[in-house]
């Protein structure tokens, strides 16, 4: 069995998929205000609407991505005007992590691993 997809539920599928695009690097021209997947390869990832309101307080949601230079990531995060929470910091097993959130309250951390894992 394997993990099909994450879907962010939200009230505005436009600006949350705009900026899971703009943090991960990823272009567009969907503008669909119901659904919209940024990721298709592998686990995919969208963002949809289902008609219900939101309170987008999702302090239970945390979505990790691995990127290959955390720090990089870092700067070009910072450059983007993302507000991060917890800069790259080496974590006990070996990750460095650093956290942020999404539009909507959600936690994103992106995160590198060591090498030889």
């Amino acid at each position: 069995m394997n993990l099909g997809e994450v879907c962010i539920e939200t009230n505005d599928v436009v600006k949350i998929a705009d900026f899971y695009r703009n943090i991960l690097g990823i272009s567009s021209e969907c503008k669909d205000e119901i659904h919209q997947f940024i990721i298709t390869e592998g686990t995919a990832l969208s963002v949809y609407n289902n008609g219900k309101a939101k309170n987008n307080q999702n302090e239970n949601i945390s979505l990790a991505f691995t990127v290959d230079d955390v720090d990089e990531e870092y700067k070009r995060l910072l450059n983007l005007g993302i507000h991060i929470i917890d800069t790259p910091q080496l974590q006990p097993w070996g990750a460095k992590n650093m956290h942020f959130c999404d539009p909507d309250g959600n936690h994103i951390y992106f995160r590198s691993l060591p090498k030889d894992v």
